[in-house]
């Protein structure tokens, strides 16, 4: 029985050091849909993430309603994030009320690390006659009965509309993906804004796959740590976690039954001692994962919108069993062509040298020696 109490301590202190060592830190959503953005640092959602997580002006908000993902900009309000491209420091944003348009006219930066990616001059007219059957694209949550409101940028209609009967009522600079020179005809707006962020500095990080944060005791240095963890649900850290622990857990049952066997052989001598055979005597194996270069050599795949892959039935990491989406990168094992979320692969061969689905055991990879 003793014996027994002691299994069950070791296996509880493993798990708890194991599951304790995960990074707070980890990614969140405010809704668990494929249109839903990831947040992580410098984003955090508050109520969700410590503030530790996210950098200062880059608190996140969700909006229980209608589950969006809101920015607060200091002088113009709250926006949706429609997306977050990491690596090129970039966010996408619309109007929560779909009236964009509007929110361009009184849009402002001030008190936010947010700037445009691109800006691109419009000029706003409201027209009595409906020129749209110019090739004008109207704007419709602007636009009434007896009147019209258009956006250009071209300088010819700009010239051809304010001789006309159209009211000019302004020219705002907007934020573009990629800026139309020589001007488009018109536009009714509707696409989202695309933001940037120059401070924090991740680029190089986020492109080494490796974890961007804040040094500890700190409020606004960054420091660049390994990827571990990075990226993986928390389904998955447990997954790998436990995946990990078995073998080890395995490891030292055996050996505290060799122990007790040991006791009990001294206790009751009158039993005849079999001859000890360290030849055939299981001995505990501890499980080694694969080293890094090992598994920077497997192959990266980066998703594109058809998510197209090898196998037409592999459409959910097998670890971390969510489905792929557009622009993730995985990762293939070479030697049996099985596909995961790359972070999640990766974390899994640190620990395990086998692959999780089919368990065989891809080959090390060794630095050439002098004679080859």
């Amino acid at each position: 029985m003793d014996i027994l109490k002691l299994f069950f301590i070791i296996v509880y202190f493993s798990l708890h050091s194991a599951t304790s060592t995960m990074d707070p830190c980890t990614e969140s959503v405010c809704q668990s849909t494929k249109s839903s953005p990831l947040i992580r640092f410098p984003f955090r959602l508050i109520g969700r993430q410590p503030k530790s997580c996210g950098f200062p002006g880059f608190d996140l908000s969700c909006n229980y309603k209608s589950t969006q993902t809101l920015l607060q900009l200091p002088y113009s309000g709250n926006f949706t994030i429609e997306a977050i491209d990491y690596g090129a420091q970039q966010i996408w944003v619309n109007d929560p009320n779909n009236c964009l348009p509007r929110r361009i006219l009184s849009l402002n930066f001030s008190g936010s690390p947010f700037t445009a990616v691109y800006d691109q001059d419009y000029t706003f007219f409201n027209c009595t006659l409906d020129y749209s059957r110019y090739g004008l694209n109207l704007i419709g949550c602007l636009s009434g009965d007896n009147y019209t409101v258009f956006a250009t940028s071209s300088n010819e209609v700009v010239d051809s509309l304010s001789l006309s009967t159209c009211r000019r009522v302004a020219t705002v600079s907007v934020p573009v993906g990629w800026p139309f020179y020589g001007g488009v005809s018109s536009s009714n707006l509707t696409d989202d804004l695309w933001l940037t962020w120059s401070n924090p500095k991740c680029r190089k990080c986020e492109s080494r796959g490796a974890k961007c944060g804040l040094k500890p005791i700190s409020t606004n240095e960054i420091s660049c740590s390994s990827a571990s963890g990075r990226g993986i649900p928390r389904s998955a850290q447990y997954a790998i976690t436990v995946g990990a622990a078995i073998p080890t857990l395995l490891s030292i049952s055996c050996l505290i039954c060799y122990i007790c066997s040991k006791v009990r052989s001294y206790v009751a001598p009158q039993r005849p001692i079999p001859e000890f055979n360290p030849t055939v005597t299981p001995q505990p194996m501890l499980v080694v994962g694969l080293d890094g270069s090992t598994i920077e050599s497997y192959p990266r795949i980066v998703l594109g919108e058809s998510r197209r892959l090898p196998k037409p039935d592999d459409n959910t990491c097998p670890i971390c069993l969510s489905e792929y989406r557009p622009n993730e990168t995985l990762r293939s094992i070479p030697h049996c062509q099985h596909c995961f979320h790359a972070d999640c692969i990766d974390e899994w061969l640190r620990l395990n040298a086998t692959c999780p689905i089919c368990r065989k055991s891809p080959e090390r990879s060794y630095p050439p020696t002098q004679d080859s």
